[in-house]
């Protein structure tokens, strides 16, 4: 058993000075098979310290639930810390940002109107209680006390950009302790003087989160702090995407000069990240600071692992700066190979509305639900009614969100796009069928948005006037895979395409979307994410864990045009143009 605690200039393990050197690795954004890899690699890079967030709209997408299992076990990702030798940092939120979508809060929070959130409001104090308390059932027992790797938890983040409630984060402190977490608290804030005075209050130890002017943040950080050993909890050695803009990258060298200063001073660090790993499925969040902005499926941060887990020289110019300071080991990782390449052919090919049926049960309204309305979270929903005007018209909503395709018997009219502030379109004519596909492309992560409804906003209107007689169709995304295709539709979205390919064994593979529109793919029913031609993101990342030797299956689900009735796995990733 060992003891971690603060001391009067330095961390201290068992009564001697500790420098944590940490790599943020999400347990959720990468295949539980590829962990142990991920973890290894931290360590020789000269890291001793893990760090994870915990994502509670993960592990609790409906209330009431809870799931650990498969890439949600975060029992036995902190195992693995633990058999590499490292030790690990939790932070469990409740809200985490981490351009992970609506910052890590469940949806179902904010169906209930007088929630009061990430304040002491009595409905969300409840609701976290329950949810740390399942988290701490597994970090308790794997505190560095107990034999464990956990030194450090935090509570809550970066909440001096958000509030200043003082008897909220008490409170957070009462849940953790009571849980019976025993090892020191921390919180963590951008070092400005009101967000490190308004985000912790005594007994939590505060750290920073900076990518630049190591110095002067310090400097900020110990005014605030003027015992106890200094840390940039997150250190930003990169940048994350968002579809329409670029790939962002940062130089190794000024950024492992930054790495320097901070390790010059004594200070302990994470970097935030070691390895970004990728939003499968439809975890992205988004930011909205006046245009709304996805984050793309591929979280590579430019970090010193790319997003398949291969070195960068990130990773070797922060490895010569931490071995000024600390031992590294002898071995590095071995490099990127090649990744199989091929093209198969996507023979089967459905359209999307025939099928709807089969993805989920179809409900009447008489005006027009939001995604929330009907208790779906993520993903597409579609929605039908009739025009009985005359002419011509107007069709508009309050607010789109995100992306609504206008079908008119069938025919598609347009596109509303809420990243355009779009609201309305010109319909050819006021009477038939109008069909509403609408994409939630994720829920903000940052700032004032979090936590606001999804769909068309405001209901539907005509010529000003309100429409009636709704049916709603949220779709299980998860069901597409198995469905049964036809082989002779066109390739016009919305269509459901398969195909199948071969492998020797199992693989990394990195699908080209170059030649496809919007939409999303899965293969051997893993859901890789979305992609959009729009980029900078070309490629999906498959992991090698979700391939096998001999027959694999790809499926995908195109919104609007396959330029290429064919699928192309390319040797490695692209990512983007890395300017505008």
């Amino acid at each position: 058993m060992s003891r971690f605690q603060i001391g009067d200039q330095d961390f201290l393990l068992d009564g001697q000075p500790y420098r944590i050197l940490s790599g943020a690795l999400h347990y959720f954004r990468v295949h539980p098979d590829l962990w142990a890899d991920r973890i290894r690699k931290a360590h020789l890079m000269g890291l001793n310290t893990i760090e994870t967030y915990v994502a509670w709209n993960a592990h609790a997408p409906r209330s009431g639930q809870w799931d650990v299992s498969g890439g949600l076990d975060l029992g036995r990702f902190l195992d693995l810390v633990a058999a590499e030798g490292m030790h690990a940092i939790v932070r469990p939120g409740p809200y985490i940002c981490a351009e992970w979508d609506n910052g890590g809060l469940p949806a179902w929070l904010f169906r209930d109107e007088q929630v009061g959130v990430r304040r002491l409001e009595p409905r969300y104090i409840a609701a976290v209680t329950e949810y740390l308390e399942r988290v701490y059932e597994i970090v308790a027992p794997r505190q560095v006390d107990a034999g464990g790797p956990v030194i450090l938890v935090q509570i809550e983040n970066e909440y001096g950009a958000y509030g200043a409630d003082k008897d909220y984060l008490t409170e957070l402190v009462r849940v953790t302790r009571e849980a019976g977490i025993v090892v020191p608290l921390t919180t963590v804030d951008q070092p400005t003087d009101q967000m490190l005075a308004d985000g912790s209050i005594p007994g939590l130890h505060k750290t920073a989160s900076f990518g630049s002017r190591a110095a002067e943040r310090l400097v900020t950080l110990r005014k605030h702090q003027p015992t106890g050993p200094l840390m940039c909890m997150e250190f930003w050695n990169g940048w994350f995407d968002d579809w329409g803009t670029h790939h962002h990258t940062t130089d190794s060298d000024l950024t492992a000069r930054d790495l320097d200063a901070i390790l010059s001073v004594g200070g302990s660090v994470n970097f935030y990240m070691f390895h970004g790993g990728t939003n499968f499925g439809l975890t992205n969040g988004a930011n909205d600071k006046g245009r709304y902005a996805a984050i793309t499926t591929s979280y590579d941060y430019d970090a010193p692992l790319d997003e398949a887990g291969n070195p960068t020289d990130k990773f070797f110019a922060f490895r010569d700066v931490i071995a000024r300071y600390a031992p590294v080991p002898e071995e590095v990782p071995a490099e990127a190979v090649p990744a199989p390449q091929l093209s198969v052919p996507l023979f089967e090919r459905s359209n999307l509305f025939p099928l709807l049926d089969d993805l989920g049960h179809a409900s009447r309204h008489d005006t027009l639900p939001t995604f929330d309305d009907l208790g779906h979270d993520r993903g597409i929903a579609v929605f039908t009614t009739i025009l009985q005007g005359n002419g011509p018209g107007v069709l508009s909503f309050d607010e789109v969100r995100d992306r609504a395709w206008i079908f008119l018997d069938g025919a598609p009219v347009g596109v509303l796009a809420r990243d355009a502030h779009e609201q309305a379109i010109v319909l050819p004519r006021s009477t038939g069928e109008l069909v509403i596909i609408v994409e939630d492309q994720g829920r903000v992560n940052y700032g004032s948005r979090i936590g606001e409804h999804k769909g068309l906003i405001g209901g539907g209107k005509l010529d000003g006037e309100p429409l009636h007689g709704w049916t709603a169709h949220p779709l299980d995304l998860d069901r597409i895979p198995s469905l049964p295709l036809d082989h002779d539709q066109l390739a016009v979205g919305p269509v459901i395409a398969r195909g199948t390919f071969e492998l020797g064994e199992a693989a990394d593979l990195f699908l080209d979307t170059a030649q496809w529109g919007k939409g999303f793919a899965w293969v051997n029913g893993f859901a890789l994410g979305r992609y959009w031609r729009r980029g900078p993101q070309r490629t999906l990342y498959v992991p090698g864990p979700v391939t096998r030797a001999g027959r694999n299956e790809l499926v995908v689900l195109e919104l609007e045009v396959l330029l290429q009735q064919a699928a192309a796995f390319v040797a490695e990733p692209l990512l983007g143009h890395e300017e505008l």
